[in-house]
């Protein structure tokens, strides 16, 4: 057990966290929705990925692989309701928790604003860390309604840490955000076409990444008439099958982390999180 964590439900196929193997998977949910500002309900995705992820065979009949991959889950962190600052501190201390026990963080949302704690522990342990962003929005803001810890302005922070972005899924975004984009050199961009019309650029683009990379899934990358139950659903998103080539080319590289936020649903069986559930196990059972 890590420090500020509980104990409310296990990742299904998840070790026993005893005699913890290195260079493994550690799963930690956040349920907090704090800062949302549009469709409430992130705090309790935890509890409905981890339901959700019952549904799923051992044996993964789109890699043709079994889940061999060791991983733990860990409970979630004790979040403090109404306070994005705090509750990111807590996640940064976990993830370094994590770090010192040679564990590589899965994080399940609970808002996107829980990645930039991970994303600031990571970034400081790695050089040259990629954040590979998924998402209908960037979440570039400086602030939003003058608060600069939220959902909005995730990844603002992060690009301050020093990371490379690379932002995919993109189809929402205000004129200072993409002003901002094109005033850095550090920020690629694949928007929701792109992944439609060239997935094999795109493709090749991450093949050629070098270093460290954090993958950050917001579900409302995922088109709402698949994954409904988000934060800021908007049209035009990406399928299932185009998730699983992103996750199949990352799975070649050194990934160190990984999030998937936005859950929105209190409802076991819930669409969003049964796919939730689902780009998790993927991710476990390419790992290994």
């Amino acid at each position: 057990m890590l420090l500020n964590t509980y104990e409310p439900w296990k990742f299904a196929f998840s070790s026993e966290n005893e005699n913890i193997k290195e260079n493994s998977f550690g799963i930690i949910g956040v349920p907090f929705d704090s800062t949302t500002s549009y469709h409430s309900g992130a705090r309790s995705g935890p509890i409905v990925v981890r339901e959700a992820s019952f549904g799923f065979e051992k044996y993964n009949t789109i890699f043709n692989k079994e889940l061999n991959t060791v991983f733990y889950d860990f409970g979630d962190v004790n979040v403090v309701p109404g306070n994005c600052s705090k509750t990111c501190r807590i996640i940064e201390d976990t993830v370094n928790e994590l770090s010192d026990l040679k564990i590589k963080p899965i994080i399940i949302g609970g808002e996107h604003s829980a990645s930039i704690g991970a994303i600031k522990a990571l970034s400081e342990k790695y050089e040259r860390l990629t954040v590979i962003h998924m998402d209908a929005h960037r979440d570039l803001a400086f602030d939003f309604i003058g608060e600069k810890c939220s959902h909005a302005t995730v990844m603002r922070r992060a690009h301050e840490l020093g990371v490379n972005l690379v932002q995919i899924g993109i189809r929402s975004s205000s004129k200072d955000e993409e002003d901002f984009v094109k005033s850095t050199y550090n920020i690629q961009t694949f928007k929701n076409k792109d992944v439609h019309k060239h997935m094999d650029a795109i493709e090749y683009y991450l093949t050629n990444i070098d270093g460290p990379i954090y993958i950050s899934v917001d579900m409302d990358v995922i088109d709402p008439a698949i994954a409904p139950s988000v934060g800021n659903p908007t049209p035009g998103g990406l399928f299932v099958s185009e998730m699983e080539t992103l996750l199949k080319t990352l799975s070649h590289k050194n990934v160190v982390g990984f999030d998937v936020v936005e859950t929105a649903s209190d409802r076991l069986g819930d669409n969003t999180a049964v796919v939730a559930a689902k780009l998790i196990y993927d991710f476990l059972t390419l790992m290994d």
